[in-house]
């Protein structure tokens, strides 16, 4: 049990509502007393055992402390003959505190050479399998002593990660340790001499069972000398001479099983093999290209009766005749394990072994994922992991498992999902089959299971079916597990669903985000994992308006704010970051704008990642700046803490950078300069020029961002000279023109008008008399030509026919069709400061008429009806008194056409939103 539930008890006792009838055997100990309360303490000794062995290790200690009786009871040896220590961190003290428990162990799986050392310490000296994976660093040294406490061993398992630095001479101490082996299964050694494979014949009479799996090289003429082998496998093993092994093998006279999946076998040998084993009964040769070269030299005659499979055949076929009378082929594993009334040893330990070696060799190749294979995942790979995935050997199950969560994927690093594999998944009932597997109690089932669901998940119709099946309340229920390994692919699963729009509610409402943002806490230190895929859950999540609001309400604020400043992994830093970016985006609609800027250390820490040497940190970094900019103590904030410096190095270094950094190192710069002392300071710190580069890219979001930063910095006069000296004015009359993008038009436009409304002059002139004469020879030349294309752009907006009927008619009805062809509805989210609203009223007064349209036009887009910020725009030029400059515009005789109506139509708006107001 994964989830510990706590609810109100009384002095020990548990008020529960039950029925009248009970109808177990403890009824008599569970009936209610005088208070309405049930005593669990006096349940029967043996209930209280079985109840443990539903429990995993944390939850056994937890109900072991309740009361002595059963602490006593938890410690019973019968509960601890098999332990699983993978998700555990185990030094030699936790051991040693285990190990009075662990009298009877007889199965122990760990993970890690560290834990390895610490082994040795249970003094469990009665284990009988041993089982380890993520083993390269295990050396012979501690894998002698291993086998010299454990001389009991019948079985031992490395892998199925290369045991690099484990030698033959660790073999030949198995060997000699333990007489009693049964089961050797090594992963990835690099050399298994005649004199470790002798060892094993000579002193374990009763090894029955060998994998040399992924090997370098194995003596294979000395492996015919273990003569009571009934399998072996030497699947990915490489330098096998087939020639000689072909003739040694011939002495392994009770031989069943023979796997040579993924090795350069050719037909001959197999042929050889087929007829000189007279015992064999199967043989797997998964993924062996030399095999499947010529497959019409296999027939049943060839074969001498016996089966093979292989790519080029179907596995279930090939079974079937173990199974007379089966009606669905695609059902032998089910109905093998099903059998009650009748047993057939033989038959049994075949498939049990067979199971095993599919489970490996199919994860292996799902790993590798070689080219062509697709017809075999999706006529029977997937079918075969699925009848896999119910095996009663927990170790198939995990493999299988993980070879779901991976033969899906065919791009890790866009984890791209193929269609078909994950329609084939979900066809033979996949999803309730590893949701199933999610709510075992067992941990490592737990943990691959959920990776599975988390790998298709990113299927969005996989995602539907996860939720529609009750996905989403398991995750959010296994993201509280204590087992790391477990709650990391619990987060990886909901950061897949929270994807989808429509399953971020159910995250949230079953307990999802304060489970995400409890992880973090949880693991501070040395889970980057888990901590990479709870932010980027909680990005996700925090796009939405709801939800971003409950992930601030329990602490995820300070939460990712702890991890932008002190995580140093770059997935945890770039999905902070993005969290902390979608956090900020709901400035209208919530406080959690303000909320990020004013936690502590948040500003700095952003800054600070502006200079990662990881694109998408600094993405990330940049984006969570910019939407944090909006807030004005923000934007001052994030200045006080160095980030015009840091954004303006930011844009200088991205020429060569993805559009998607590049918009975000210019909007945020554009963000900043909203404020008139930020707008000079980035001027100052050479802010121009990249700006003015990132104006000129194809991408429209890149460039259109790029002319909105222009148009703030353009406000400053200083400013303005420096986009003119920096060749600023060719760039924004490109964009003025030519621009997909409305709105980067309209801003490239704006810029320009701030630019020559007058205002620079006093600045060009600064110098000597020659140079004075020399700019402003050139000044009004880029005068005349911005002038210009600010023409043709207001002009691209005026209908002649709305205007024509519009100057003749005060009637609403030709304005709203002048309205109706000059709206850019994007304008309506820009948002200008009476500084701004008052240089458009200035222009209105300006001797150009091309000025005065151009002003008017922008004063229309800002305060148009429906605008997001409409009202607040209405509202500062009702209090400059700009009515009265807009009627004289209106009325004025020299005044271009389009100044006059568009000025009418601003007055139509003041009017409109007065009366609403008032309304």
């Amino acid at each position: 049990m994964s989830r510990r539930v706590r609810r109100k008890c009384v002095k020990g006792a548990q008020k529960l509502d039950l029925p009248d009838q009970l109808e177990t055997e403890d009824a008599d100990c569970l009936k209610l007393n005088k208070d309405g309360f049930v005593d669990w303490t006096r349940l029967p000794d043996d209930t209280v055992i079985q109840l443990f062995t539903h429990l995993n290790y944390r939850d056994r200690a937890s109900l072991s402390s309740t009361c002595k009786s059963w602490r006593s009871l938890g410690s019973s040896s019968c509960l601890w003959q098999s332990l699983d220590l993978r998700a555990h961190k185990c030094d030699w003290g936790i051991m040693a505190s285990l190990a009075p428990r662990c009298s009877n162990l007889q199965k122990l799986r760990f993970r890690g050479a560290d834990n390895a050392d610490s082994l040795i310490n249970l003094r469990a000296k009665n284990l009988k399998e041993l089982s380890g994976d993520y083993c390269r660093k295990l050396n012979d040294s501690t894998l002698s002593v291993l086998v010299a406490r454990h001389k009991l061993l019948e079985s031992l398992q490395l892998g199925p990660d290369f045991c690099e630095r484990i030698t033959s001479d660790a073999i030949v101490a198995i060997a000699v340790c333990c007489p009693k082996l049964k089961t050797l299964r090594l992963s990835g050694i690099r050399d298994v001499n005649k004199d470790a494979v002798n060892a094993l014949a000579t002193h374990c009479p009763d090894l029955y069972e060998i994998g040399f799996i992924d090997c370098l090289k194995i003596d294979e003429v000395a492996l015919g000398n273990v003569v009571s082998l009934r399998f072996l496998s030497v699947a990915g093993t490489t330098s096998v001479k087939w020639d000689l092994a072909g003739e040694s093998w011939s002495k392994l006279l009770i031989l069943k099983g023979l796997d040579v999946s993924r090795t350069d076998v050719v037909p001959n040998a197999v042929l050889r093999i087929f007829s000189s084993l007279k015992s064999l009964e199967l043989l797997c040769a998964m993924n062996c290209p030399l095999l499947e070269e010529d497959t019409t030299v296999y027939t049943k005659t060839n074969c001498h009766g016996k089966m093979m499979l292989s790519f080029f055949n179907d596995t279930f076929n090939k079974l079937s005749p173990m199974f007379p009378g089966i009606e669905n082929e695609r059902t032998i594993f089910s109905v093998w394990r099903n059998r009650s009334n009748k047993k057939d040893w033989n038959l049994d330990e075949l498939m049990t072994w067979l199971e095993w070696i599919l489970s490996h060799s199919l994860l292996r190749i799902a790993e590798s994922n070689p080219n062509g294979l697709d017809q075999f995942w999706l006529n029977q790979g997937a079918d075969l992991l699925l009848s896999l995935l119910q095996s009663t050997q927990e170790d198939v199950q995990e493999r299988a498992a993980t070879g779901l969560a991976t033969f899906v994927v065919v791009d890790d690093e866009n984890t791209n999902v193929d269609v078909g594999r994950a329609e084939a998944v979900m066809k033979g009932g996949g999803i309730q089959l590893l949701l199933s597997l999610a709510r075992s109690w067992k941990e490592g089932l737990q943990s691959e299971a959920t990776k599975a669901i988390a790998n298709l998940s990113v299927n969005p119709a996989f995602a539907k079916s996860v939720a529609g099946g009750g996905g989403i309340t398991i995750l959010a229920s296994l993201a509280k597990s204590m087992n790391r390994l477990v709650a990391e692919e619990a987060a990886g699963g909901l950061w897949n669903l929270s994807v989808g729009e429509e399953h971020k509610g159910a995250i949230a409402e079953a307990g999802g985000i304060k489970a995400l943002v409890d992880l973090i806490f949880k693991w501070p230190r040395g889970g980057d994992g888990v901590l990479e895929r709870a932010a980027g859950a909680l990005a996700n999540l925090a796009a939405d308006d709801k939800c971003s609001m409950e992930v601030a309400s329990v602490g995820g604020i300070n939460a990712l704010v702890t991890l932008a400043r002190k995580c140093k992994h770059e997935g945890v830093q770039e999905q902070a970051a993005r969290a902390l970016a979608n956090l900020a985006a709901h400035g209208d609609s919530n406080t959690n704008n303000a909320a990020v800027g004013q936690e502590a250390g948040a500003l700095d820490a952003l800054v600070l990642l502006i200079r990662s040497q990881h694109d998408g940190v600094r993405q990330e970094a940049a984006g969570a700046l910019w939407n944090l900019s909006f807030d004005d103590r923000n934007r001052e904030g994030i200045a006080l803490a160095g980030g015009v410096e840091a954004l303006v190095a930011l844009a200088q270094s991205c020429s060569n950078a993805s559009p998607s950094l590049q918009e975000r190192a210019a909007g945020a710069l554009w963000g900043l300069s909203v404020s008139e002392a930020n707008s000079i300071a980035i001027g100052q710190e050479g802010g121009v020029a990249p700006l003015i580069m990132l104006a000129r890219s194809e991408t429209y979001d890149v460039h259109e961002t790029a002319a909105g930063a222009l148009w703030n910095l353009a406000f400053n006069p200083g400013n303005a000279l420096r986009i003119v000296e920096d060749g600023g004015v060719p760039a924004l009359i490109h964009l003025c023109s030519s621009s997909m993008s409305k709105m980067a038009r309209f801003m490239a436009a704006l810029a320009l008008a701030y630019m020559f409304d007058g205002r620079m002059d006093e600045y060009a002139l600064v110098g000597s008399s020659s140079e004075g004469s020399s700019k402003s020879v050139g000044l009004e030349r880029a005068r005349r030509m911005a002038l210009k294309h600010i023409e043709t752009f207001v002009l691209t907006f005026a209908d002649p026919q709305a205007f024509s009927a519009a100057s003749l008619s005060s009637a609403p009805a030709p304005l709203a069709q002048v309205i109706e062809s000059a709206r850019i509805p994007e304008a309506g989210h820009l948002r200008c400061s009476g500084a701004e609203i008052g240089r458009f009223v200035s222009m209105l007064r300006n001797q150009s008429p091309v000025l005065k349209a151009c002003a008017a036009f922008a004063l229309l887009q800002f305060t148009v009806p429906g605008g997001r910020h409409a009202p607040h725009h209405v509202n500062l030029l009702q209090v400059s008194g700009a009515p009265r400059v807009l009627r004289a515009a209106a009325a004025a005789a020299s005044a271009p056409l389009e100044a006059k109506i568009f000025a009418r139509i601003v007055l139509r708006n003041l009017e409109h939103h007065q009366i609403e107001s008032s309304v």
